[in-house]
């Protein structure tokens, strides 16, 4: 529950900070008003670390820049349009905005620019309550004219005016609300959720690289299930990535959740807290996340119901990677983040096919050839589509795992295990055979590269006697 005495102590702590307080000085001392707005002033009432710094003024911006010059090491005008200048001032980077009360057309996000005259205004512009508030400096003066404190209080999200009108002017907004429910475990207030419901279909107007980026953010945050099931409820995915709805339809064929969709939704959850266990300091790794959350995508389109009410999903992992690739495409993910992500899907049932035997050398080389630089995220992935509730069999799966990646360090040890190669490269298979490139080549190199996988490395001499032996039965 949110401690009021020490939110408004933090705020008061925020004030004396010494770029806040620079910056005060500077805009009194010129006549103008400076609020600290938005995140860092919700971020401080929560006692989260703020990162950011966001102030707002009713200075024009070329009053800002001229303000600011005297006592920053660098500023940019790049938002000057917008109102906005950039400087860093005391080794961090801020903005300072002048007032906005903008207008839209509602047939893009792109707003008309208009300056305002007032902070209350310009925090009724804003998108959810406990993001439109603001703090005076240097008086130290919390400005909450939407109950963005209420709202804090109750943990939840509400628009500061009439949620269409909020959503109408910029449809992105319906996205920022899924986001703010994983990083704040905040719930949307009726009002807001029936308005994202009944406007979902304006996201249209937003353009695909907006979406992608709201949607990692989503991926970024600490809960982000909490994130998806907003856009879920609320039919938001089914305009963006009607995949993860699509889910809902099916269940697992073991039968041990409600559908697909939940098991996703633990697979990812299970995912998040194994990279955090690995890699504590570490980036949130979104390729690893949007894999765990598509990994079983391929089910609904590959469901076969079998004789007795059995339920497979054959080859889901091949279609799967194919559908979440042409979605991710669509989405503009970078090439690096649309490989790994189809790479794991593909690959995240390799484990269960050799877990109940012991794997050969000759397994572990080809999971480790096949799953390359995706390896890492392919042991979390594979630990974290283990949700059975039987615990002997979880267990015993997560044995079989340890002993896979003791293996895989054994081989690393023993060879080069993650850059596998014939022991004969294309130059002397050439020279042995007496043949120029071409497809022979290729055929010579990936029967060596065979061996390799299945004994390990045999030295020259014993793949140049192997390589004459199966040319020979070729002619």
């Amino acid at each position: 529950m949110l401690n009021m005495a020490a939110g408004l102590a933090r705020l008061g702590d925020l004030a004396q900070s010494p770029v806040v307080a620079a910056l005060a000085r500077a805009f009194a001392d010129a006549g103008f008003d400076l609020a600290v707005v938005g995140g860092p002033v919700r971020d401080a009432l929560l006692g989260r670390v703020t990162h950011d710094l966001d102030f707002t003024t009713d200075a024009r911006p070329d009053d800002i820049l001229r303000i600011v010059t005297p006592i920053s090491s660098a500023q940019w005008d790049i938002g000057r349009a917008f109102g906005t200048i950039g400087a860093r001032i005391t080794g961090e980077q801020v903005e300072i905005t002048t007032y906005r009360a903008d207008s839209y057309d509602g047939t893009t996000r792109k707003p008309t620019v208009e300056f305002g005259d007032t902070l209350e205004g310009d925090l009724s512009r804003r998108d959810f309550t406990v993001n439109a508030m603001a703090l005076r400096v240097p008086s130290v003066t919390l400005v909450d004219p939407t109950g963005g404190v209420e709202d804090l209080v109750a943990g939840v999200l509400r628009t500061p005016i009439d949620p269409r009108v909020s959503f109408g002017d910029d449809p992105l907004r319906m996205l920022r609300a899924a986001r703010f429910a994983a990083q704040l475990g905040f719930d949307l207030d009726d009002g807001t959720r029936a308005a994202i419901e009944d406007l979902r279909g304006t996201l249209e107007i937003v353009s695909a690289e907006r979406i992608q980026a709201e949607l990692s953010r989503t991926m970024r945050e600490q809960d982000p299930v909490r994130g998806v099931r907003t856009m879920v409820e609320t039919g938001l995915a089914d305009e963006f990535l009607p995949e993860i709805s699509a889910m809902q339809l099916e269940v697992d064929e073991h039968h041990h959740h409600k559908d697909v969709y939940e098991h996703s939704l633990t697979v990812l959850r299970q995912a998040i807290d194994l990279e955090q266990e690995r890699s504590p300091d570490a980036e949130p790794d979104v390729a690893l996340r949007i894999a765990a959350l598509l990994h079983d995508i391929g089910k609904p389109r590959t469901r076969k119901l079998e004789p007795g009410g059995a339920v497979t999903f054959h080859h889901h992992d091949v279609v799967g990677s194919r559908m979440a690739k042409k979605r991710l495409q669509k989405l503009k993910y970078d090439t690096a983040t649309i490989s790994s992500v189809a790479k794991l899907i593909e690959l995240h049932l390799r484990f269960f096919g050799y877990a109940e035997g012991v794997w050969t050398d000759s397994a572990v080389r080809r999971y480790v050839r096949d799953a390359g630089d995706e390896l890492e995220r392919l042991h979390i992935l594979t630990r974290a589509d283990v949700t059975t509730r039987n615990r002997r069999k979880a267990n015993r799966l997560a044995a079989a795992y340890d002993d896979i990646e003791t293996r895989i360090a054994q081989l690393r040890e023993q060879e080069e295990v993650d850059a596998i190669r014939p022991d004969l490269d294309g130059n002397r298979i050439q020279d042995i055979l007496d043949i120029s490139p071409g497809p022979a080549v290729g055929r010579a190199y990936r029967f060596l590269l065979e061996l390799r996988l299945d004994e390990g490395p045999l030295g020259e001499d014993e793949a140049e006697r192997r390589l004459r032996e199966w040319w020979a039965e070729q002619e």
